[in-house]
């Protein structure tokens, strides 16, 4: 038994059948073509039926909507991320020579598309049950601690209603740079809410991502003031 193995096998009480499975679920495409994005595709598949029946029979009373909502906020990329650094997956990965020089074993999106494709690779070795056995063990802190679905309303939405309820302008987010490469870029915004003064800044992949950022903190320094 390798050191990934004996890793799975103590972390998630799981022993692979097809050893060669784990490997390629732990593989990133930096190292080789035979990598783990296509069990990533079916983890993802398999994670989001057994997250909708979790809390499907956690909330009885919860709407379609509602469910959605909380299924989202547990299988989101950085939720995946959290979960794999908790679990120490980043020591057992193989990556490429430059992605390892980069810190690709603590990036966020390496980790969360490696943990879905454990799942795909526990789904295609014992089958559906032993792959829902092992998600339900990897998130069942999470489901203890579901949240409210009133909290999980993006920031930005938050933020508006925030300023609609005290007859405020809406918030103005503005691109303030772009930088990186094309498949790196990093985006850069501002919000400013007028009638308090105030400027935040958000930064991340995707312009939308930067605003939500950019509100988060926003609203983080609004609701600090009214405390």
């Amino acid at each position: 038994m390798n050191k990934a193995e004996s890793w799975l096998e103590k972390t998630l009480q799981y022993r692979f059948q097809n050893a060669l499975l784990l490997q390629q679920a732990l593989t990133h495409r930096s190292a080789t073509n035979h990598n783990y994005e296509r069990l990533e595709f079916l983890g993802d598949a398999v994670l989001d039926f057994v997250v909708s029946e979790a809390v499907y029979l956690a909330r009885p009373e919860a709407s379609e909507g509602d469910l959605s909502k909380l299924r989202a906020s547990l299988v989101k990329d950085e939720s995946l991320a959290e979960l794999a650094l908790e679990l120490g997956l980043g020591e057992h990965l193989i990556l490429g020579s430059g992605e390892r020089k980069t810190g690709g074993h603590r990036r966020g999106s390496i980790l969360a598309d490696a943990l879905e494709a454990i799942f795909g690779a526990v789904f295609l070795d014992a089958g559906f049950d032993a792959a829902k056995a092992l998600i339900n063990r990897v998130y069942a802190e999470r489901y203890r601690e579901l949240p409210d679905v009133g909290d999980l309303r993006d920031s930005k939405t938050r933020l508006q209603e925030w300023l609609q309820a005290r007859k405020m302008a809406l918030p103005k987010y503005e691109l303030v740079d772009v930088s990186g490469q094309d498949h790196k870029r990093r985006f850069s915004v501002t919000c400013t809410v007028v009638e308090e003064s105030m400027v935040t800044d958000g930064e991340s992949t995707t312009r939308r991502k930067a605003e939500q950022d950019a509100a988060r903190k926003m609203n983080d320094l609004l609701i600090g003031e009214q405390q």
